[in-house]
């Protein structure tokens, strides 16, 4: 098992989880997470005892932690003290990079401008879920369907407008949608850093070191100037292990018996995997075609042991199915994993789920 590995298992706090699930956040900064229940499960994974979904739920009810899209336009879970600051460094080029598909649905600014004081008008008495708010949308002429919905979120969510925030609790059901909010009504008022560029690049290193520039400017969604413009003003708090590998300053404090050699059930889209440009050191190229992304997107939740992808899993969060067991697949692409390991890994994942 190489250094960079053990490295990066202790930057993510896979082996040295944090104390709460928002405290696994706020380390993180943003974690990938249009799938939602896997977005908690990574803040769960990253956390120290019997983390809970009911736990990480009660995180999203109190303001705490909010979802939206910070970067490559893509749904990530977010502390909401850290929200404006990131969409001031990625918002604008993620509005910019949706204009050719806004183009093609007919979005333009009018559009948008009028939606938005729609929605403001509709949300002064509360969260609304996305199909009230197309609700909204049909009501004042809006086709929401053929993505054109979508897109009129997304562009308020870049734009600071919209976040999504409580949990839509279900009865004996794994939550798996929020209520959309007003960001000036739900994200409280603080100070942005001195110099947010530098800040997004810090933060990052902190929870995804070793890494380099150009891992920076993948998961950040910015040219590579600005990437290494971020990189110049802010390598006075990171520390630079090899020409170019970056790691944090302050490097959290592993557990005492954590084990580099461990596995671990990771989620779909884990920042793990999927935060790098180069994504060789944690897995063979037969276990990133297994994995994905695929045609479709997705990227699977995946089974990690010594550090690298040996195996994936799945699990049905659907209504009555959310307390069946898990079903690790193992690859053979790498060396086996422990089936006692493997189990403990599915249980633990299991208990966060149904202990909610």
């Amino acid at each position: 098992m190489t250094a960079l590995l053990r490295e990066r298992l202790r930057s993510h706090r896979l082996t040295a989880p944090a104390r709460t699930p928002v405290a696994a956040a706020r380390h993180m900064l943003a974690v990938q997470a249009q799938e939602f229940l896997g977005g908690r499960w990574a803040l769960g994974i990253r956390s120290a005892g019997t983390p809970t979904l009911a736990a990480a739920d009660a995180a999203f009810d109190r303001g705490e932690l909010v979802r939206t899209h910070t970067m490559r336009g893509t749904l990530h879970i977010v502390p909401a003290e850290d929200v404006r600051w990131v969409l001031s460094v990625t918002g604008e080029r993620q509005f910019r990079q949706a204009a050719a598909r806004h183009r093609q649905l007919g979005i333009d600014g009018a559009l948008i401008a009028r939606v938005e004081k729609t929605f403001r008008e509709r949300l002064a008495d509360g969260g609304r879920t996305r199909a009230q708010l197309f609700d909204d949308l049909a009501g004042i002429g809006v086709d929401p369907s053929g993505q054109r919905g979508v897109h009129l979120i997304y562009a308020l969510n870049v734009r600071g407008v919209l976040v999504q925030g409580p949990v839509v609790h279900r009865d004996d059901a794994v939550s798996r949608e929020q209520l959309f909010v007003l960001a000036e009504d739900w994200i409280p008022e603080t100070l942005p850093p001195a110099d947010p560029l530098a800040e997004l690049f810090v933060r990052y290193v902190d929870g995804h070191g070793p890494a380099t520039v150009d891992d920076f400017a993948w998961w950040a969604g910015l040219p590579i100037m600005a990437a290494r413009e971020a990189a110049e003003r802010g390598r006075a708090r990171v520390a630079e292990q090899a020409e170019g590998v970056f790691v944090g300053g302050a490097r959290p404090r592993r557990a005492a018996g954590a084990d580099d050699a461990g596995v671990l059930a990771l989620p779909m889209f884990d920042e793990y995997y999927i935060s790098y440009a180069d994504r060789t050191p944690v897995a063979s190229p037969e276990s990133m075609a297994l994995i994905g992304p695929g045609k479709n997107g997705m990227v699977r939740a995946s089974l990690l042991a010594g550090g690298r992808i040996v195996g994936a899993w799945t699990h049905s969060a659907a209504v009555g199915r959310h307390r069946d067991d898990p079903v690790p697949e193992l690859f053979g692409t790498e060396p086996g994993a422990d089936p006692a390991a493997v189990a403990a890994a599915m249980r633990r994942y299991a208990d966060f789920v149904s202990a909610h």
